[in-house]
């Protein structure tokens, strides 16, 4: 027997390693339904942004086992309403790309993860006011990021993913340039998907 007394330490080193080379390079892939609910705010006139509901997706490279970079990329219209009325709607091109930490990427079940990064918004279909009234076209602000992959096998899983975004621009009259009130939009994103790894 005590010949063979090494086989177990063995066979446990070759799982790890064979665990962190399969991880460390790894891509997911994964589309999602995503529901916009922003958390607007304004300086002046009351305004807000529709709830709406659209499809993402995001991609995923593991810098090591447990640490990954999320590209995020959807893009979706929304309706602007002062004190309740509608004055016209904007559409909202928001990459987003965060750090992730994974708490068990190995799990058979159950694979968590919070993330926080950097968005970048780009405003476009711009239509306030019947063309008396734009944005600023662009806008930088953090994002946080908690989520959870539940495997189905070795390549898909389900995913369920919680984003807060910082999104804000200024409106502007387009006769004269002058700020009328500086917009917050702020939306919590909740989304639901599946997801490969390859």
């Amino acid at each position: 027997m005590k010949r063979w007394s090494w086989l177990p330490a063995l066979l446990a080193l070759s799982m790890v390693a064979g665990v962190v080379q399969a991880a460390q390079g790894d891509w997911l892939a994964r589309a999602r339904i995503i529901n916009i609910n922003p958390d607007a705010s304004s300086s002046a006139l009351n305004l807000n942004a529709s709830t709406e509901t659209t499809l993402e997706l995001d991609f995923t490279y593991f810098l090591t086992r447990s640490i990954g970079l999320e590209l995020i990329l959807a893009t979706k219209k929304h309706e602007i309403t002062s004190a309740g009325t509608k004055i016209g709607s904007v559409a909202l091109l928001p990459p987003t790309l965060t750090l992730q930490y994974h708490f068990a990427p190995d799990s058979a079940s159950f694979r968590p993860y919070v993330g926080a990064g950097i968005n970048y918004t780009r405003f476009y279909d711009i239509n306030l006011l019947a063309g008396a009234a734009t944005v600023d076209k662009s806008s930088w602000g953090g994002a946080l990021q908690l989520g959870v992959d539940i495997p189905l096998n070795k390549t898909f899983f389900l995913n369920i993913d919680l984003k807060k975004i910082w999104i804000d621009t200024d409106v502007k009259l387009t006769a004269t340039g002058a700020t009328a009130a500086n917009f917050k939009i702020n939306p919590l994103v909740l989304g639901v998907g599946v997801g490969m790894k390859f």
